[in-house]
């Protein structure tokens, strides 16, 4: 993958059961993972390595959000499966996914793992990583632009500013398990720091009275952004009082960019209640 020419790849070295999908397996290939963010959805954002790492794979494990104009940069050839997420409802269990990848570089293909965003930022890619490495597969990763960068940007409203956010933290608006993330909310509650909430959405009236019953004002600005990056890219401002709201006004992906420096995104609300809706 680096441009230099490739020792030929061998094959058939050594034939087991237990093959992906009913192929057999073949040890001692040349197989490799590359776990690949794909960005927040337009192909436009997407790093001319992770474009270079998708044109040469031969298979193409992705996420179900990943559009189709992103997938379409595969050769043709390539062999796309989808272990599409969405809540309560997944087509692959994360044990399967790292087993299907395992399984995948030890008959010696080339696997671009695709992700949406960055493998490492609520992807899952360590626990990727880690089997890969357990079962001795080579890994690469290949960082992508995270749904919070293209929110704070299409937005312009920055995660971090001198005057009203001197940090930043990412965050999940979804347990391992049932109900909402265990977080340091007194930390979060801290004037001058932007919160981003990644699969926030259906939680966003806990989080919302979390961090106001730690100590944030009610009136701290919060953009709420569906589908980021995406031709129909949506943005709610809002205040924190009313973000449980703004969030159930649509159905699509949703970002919860939470402090200060969202000013400006918000600077001509009216008195609470109040919400401004833009188009990307």
């Amino acid at each position: 993958m680096s441009g230099r020419s490739a020792a030929p790849r061998r094959r058939n070295l050594v034939v087991v059961e237990g093959g992906v999908a009913g192929r057999p397996r073949v040890l001692g290939g040349t197989g490799k993972v590359w776990l690949t963010g794909a960005g927040p959805g337009d192909p436009d954002l997407m790093t001319v390595r992770a474009v270079r790492v998708l044109s040469e794979a031969e298979v193409v494990v992705h996420d179900g959000l990943v559009p189709a104009a992103i997938l379409d940069l595969a050769p043709p050839s390539a062999r796309r499966i989808s272990v599409a997420k969405r809540k309560s409802r997944h087509t692959y269990a994360q044990d399967e996914i790292n087993r299907l990848l395992v399984g995948l570089a030890l008959e010696g293909l080339r696997v671009v793992r695709l992700k949406g965003g960055d493998p490492f930022i609520f992807g899952r890619g360590g626990e990727e990583l880690e089997a890969c490495r357990a079962a001795g597969v080579p890994c690469e990763v290949v960082p992508g632009v995270t749904a919070a960068l293209a929110a704070s940007a299409s937005a312009g409203a920055p995660l971090t500013h001198r005057d009203s956010a001197q940090a930043v933290t990412f965050v999940t608006g979804h347990a391992a398990g049932e109900g909402e993330p265990d977080l340091d909310w007194d930390a979060l509650a801290r004037a001058n720091h932007t919160v981003a909430v990644y699969m926030g959405a259906s939680t966003a009236g806990r989080i919302a009275g979390r961090l106001i019953a730690a100590g944030r004002s009610a009136s701290t600005p919060a953009l709420v952004v569906f589908r980021a990056s995406q031709p129909d890219e949506r943005r709610v401002s809002v205040r924190l009082g009313d973000l449980a709201d703004a969030a159930a006004s649509d159905t699509g992906p949703a970002l919860l960019l939470i402090g200060e420096a969202m000013a400006g995104a918000v600077a001509s609300l009216p008195d609470l209640p109040a919400v401004r809706e833009e188009r990307a």
